[in-house]
C-alpha cells in the first residue's frame, strides 16, 4: 500500500478512541505542547478485524496519556480485550479528573481494572498495553507486553526504548540475540506478560524530560516485527512528523509484502501513534 495521506482533525480536547479502524489516512492532532500523528488498519490482505487499539485521553491542558493495546492474535476475544483496554483507561482519567486524582494513579488504575475486566470475561483473551504520559516537559512510559515505547531526539537518536516482555525482548536486552536474529526467531510471537493475565505486571518507567522537537513513538508488533529499531528511527531524523510518519508507514507495508525476499515479513494488524513535542503545525 502507497499514498498514505494525512487527515488534521479538530482541536477539541477529549479523548479520542481508535479502535477496530483500517485507516487510509493518518490523522494528526494537536496534543499536550505537540502534535500526535495516527494511524491503526488490519493486516493487509485480511478479512479479520483490527485488533489493536489507539487513543489520545487529555487529562488537562498540559498532560495526558498516548496509548496503544494490541489484542493477543490467536486468542478468542482479542480485539474485545484490546478496546477494554483503551476504554477503561479513558474511564479512570475522567473520572480522575472529578476527583482530582493524580495523572499518575489514574493510568496504573486503568491498567488494573482493564486486566480484571479481561480476566473475569474467562475466554483467555488478552491485550499488550503501551501508555505515554506527558506531564508538561515530562514523560513517563508504562507497560506490559510487546507493544513498544521509543523517544527519539533530534536527528533521530535513540533516547529511550521499552523492553518488550518476551523471550526475544530479554534476549536482545541481555546481549544474546540481536535485533535481526531476534526478529525472524520462531518463538517471535511469545510473551511472558500481558493485560488479562492472572499475576500481570505494569512496568513503570523513569521520568524522561522532553525536548522540543523529541519524537515519541508507540507501536504494536506490527512494525517492531518488520523493522529494526535502527530503520523505524532513520525515518525521524529530519522533516515534519506527518511527512515522517507516512513514510515509516509506507515502509513497514512494503515490508509486509514480502517484495524483498531477504528482508524479515510478517503481515499483522499495523497501529502507530508518534508524539513530535513543541510542533504545532500538521506539516503533509
Amino acid at each position: 500500500m502507497t499514498g498514505i495521506d494525512s487527515l488534521q482533525a479538530d482541536s477539541r480536547e477529549y479523548a479520542k478512541l481508535y479502535c477496530e479502524r483500517d485507516m487510509r489516512e493518518i490523522e494528526l492532532q494537536p496534543f499536550c505542547g505537540g502534535m500526535a500523528a495516527v494511524f491503526s488498519m488490519s493486516s493487509p490482505g485480511s478479512s479479520g478485524v483490527n485488533e489493536d487499539c489507539a487513543a489520545l485521553l487529555p487529562f488537562d491542558e498540559t498532560s495526558g496519556a498516548l496509548v496503544v493495546a494490541d489484542g493477543a492474535g490467536g486468542l478468542r476475544g482479542g480485539a474485545q480485550a484490546s478496546n477494554i483496554t483503551v476504554e477503561s483507561l479513558r474511564d479512570t482519567l475522567e473520572q480522575a479528573v472529578k476527583t482530582n486524582e493524580n495523572l499518575r494513579e489514574a493510568i496504573l488504575g486503568g491498567i488494573e481494572l482493564a486486566n480484571r475486566s479481561i480476566d473475569g470475561l474467562s475466554i483467555g483473551a488478552a491485550s499488550t498495553v503501551a501508555v505515554a504520559e506527558i506531564h508538561d516537559t515530562r514523560l513517563r512510559t508504562y507497560h506490559a507486553g510487546d507493544s513498544q515505547i521509543m523517544i527519539l531526539g533530534a536527528g533521530g537518536a535513540l533516547k529511550f526504548l521499552t523492553v518488550s516482555h518476551s523471550p526475544m525482548g530479554y534476549a536482545v536486552q541481555m546481549g544474546l540475540l540481536d535485533e535481526r536474529q531476534a526478529i525472524v526467531h520462531e518463538d517471535r510471537h511469545l510473551l511472558f506478560n500481558v493485560v488479562g493475565l492472572s499475576d500481570m505486571h505494569i512496568e513503570m518507567g523513569m521520568e524522561v524530560e522532553l525536548e522540543i522537537g523529541d519524537t515519541v513513538l508507540i507501536a504494536c508488533d506490527g512494525l517492531f516485527d518488520n523493522l529494526i529499531v535502527s530503520e523505524v528511527a532513520e525515518f525521524f531524523r529530519e522533516g515534519p512528523l506527518g511527512n515522517c510518519t507516512k513514510n515509516l508507514i509506507e515502509a513497514c507495508l512494503k515490508r509486509m509484502s514480502g517484495v524483498d525476499e531477504s528482508q524479515p515479513a510478517k503481515p499483522d494488524d499495523l497501529t502507530i501513534l508518534v508524539f513530535r513535542f513543541g510542533e504545532s503545525t500538521p506539516g503533509r
